[in-house]
């Protein structure tokens, strides 16, 4: 075995440099860096000595080394020249006598290469390394965003169009589709002006871009509202047990104090309904009914069509339906408007709600609200 050797001119520290830099800028891990250089050189030397070559290729990004090995075989008549080389040429580079079978090992050097490719090599070189790279960032921001859905974020409005709004975050370009925007933000979000949104998903295009999609209508952002304002939800003292809610018009929660003496309404509409409110503007001043939460069915449905007053609840659980009476004067209000008040209610508690008058017992007049 022999090595053929050549002064190295490029140098080598430099580049290694280069591109640990250039590691910490892409925030890529060194390690991987070090595959991706090592990729790139070898569809180099591939270019050069063929698609077939046998060679070997050492990075060593601590040391700022960049080793690139030829090898072939030696034999009396060259038929494969990209893995095979003469006795007699062999041994013209040899530093030892070589035998028909031996390996002889090439070292390649970086200029070696630069001389065959001239400036081609570079822009080679940089197609090459830029492509891996783009590659790399957009697999690291897939599963950074996707292992951070459901997370509060907070970006900047960059882009208002007819559908959608472009966040910014972090330099990166999210979208905020109009089905995910509450009712109003269209008007009350201004551009450049930061925004909180959740992130809802994280989808690769067709050419592997990935784009991440936030979202101001999901449940998921209620929730987080609440553990950013209400110390005892974030702390999990007050848990929320179920959500109700059309985006920009009004929203029942259900909340639930694990701790007895910890009232859980109270605690999150605050003093003088400080933390309520804040949440309240975050949302376009959408309207919030605070629910305390109980196993009971009955007395749960009673709480959900608050503000209204109740007379009487009956309800089928095998069928999950329920026919709640009021007095004529209640009725509008357990209605609400366009029916939104106990639709609410049913989604809150997964009843089919039916509001009857107290008067109509015989339910002539039975009111229904699908």
């Amino acid at each position: 075995m022999a090595r053929k050797v050549k002064q190295h001119k490029v140098d080598k520290q430099m580049i290694i440099d280069a591109f640990a830099e250039m590691a910490k800028e892409k925030k890529i891990d060194k390690n991987l860096l070090q595959g991706i250089i090592e990729e790139t050189l070898a569809h180099i030397v591939k270019r050069k000595y063929g698609n077939h070559a046998d060679f070997e290729i050492v990075v060593n990004m601590e040391k700022g080394d960049i080793e690139i090995y030829l090898i072939k075989q030696v034999v009396e008549e060259v038929e494969n020249p990209e893995n095979e080389i003469t006795l007699e040429e062999a041994n013209r580079y040899s530093a030892e006598p070589l035998e028909i079978g031996s390996d002889f090992i090439e070292e390649i050097t970086l200029d070696n290469i630069a001389d065959s490719f001239g400036r081609r090599l570079v822009s080679y070189a940089s197609q090459l390394m830029n492509h891996r790279i783009r590659d790399v960032e957009r697999d690291n921001l897939y599963e950074e965003y996707s292992a951070r859905k459901g997370e509060l974020l907070v970006g900047e409005i960059y882009q208002k169009r007819q559908n959608l709004m472009i966040i910014v975050h972090n330099g990166i370009e999210m979208k905020l589709l109009k089905e995910d925007q509450i009712q109003g933000d269209a008007f009350a979000l201004k551009k450049n002006k930061p925004v909180k949104t959740i992130i809802k998903d994280v989808i690769r295009t067709q050419g592997g871009i990935p784009e991440v999609y936030l979202s101001r209508a999901a449940d998921d952002f209620i929730k987080r509202l609440f553990e950013m304002e209400i110390p005892e939800v974030n702390d999990g003292i007050i848990q929320i047990k179920a959500i109700a809610r059309e985006p920009g018009e009004r929203m029942k929660i259900a909340l639930l104090s694990i701790v007895d003496r910890v009232d859980p309404v109270g605690a999150c509409v605050g003093l003088k309904g400080i933390r309520i409110n804040a949440i309240t503007k975050e949302l376009g001043n959408e309207n919030i009914d605070l629910i305390p939460w109980s196993d009971d069915d009955a007395q749960m449905i009673e709480k959900s069509l608050s503000p209204a007053k109740i007379k009487e609840v009956h309800i089928s659980p095998e069928t999950k339906t329920a026919t709640v009476i009021v007095s004529e004067e209640q009725v509008s209000i357990a209605v609400g408007r366009f029916g939104l008040n106990v639709r609410l209610a049913s989604q809150l508690t997964g009843y089919d709600i039916k509001i009857l008058k107290e008067e109509n017992n015989e339910l002539k007049q039975k009111l229904e609200i699908k």
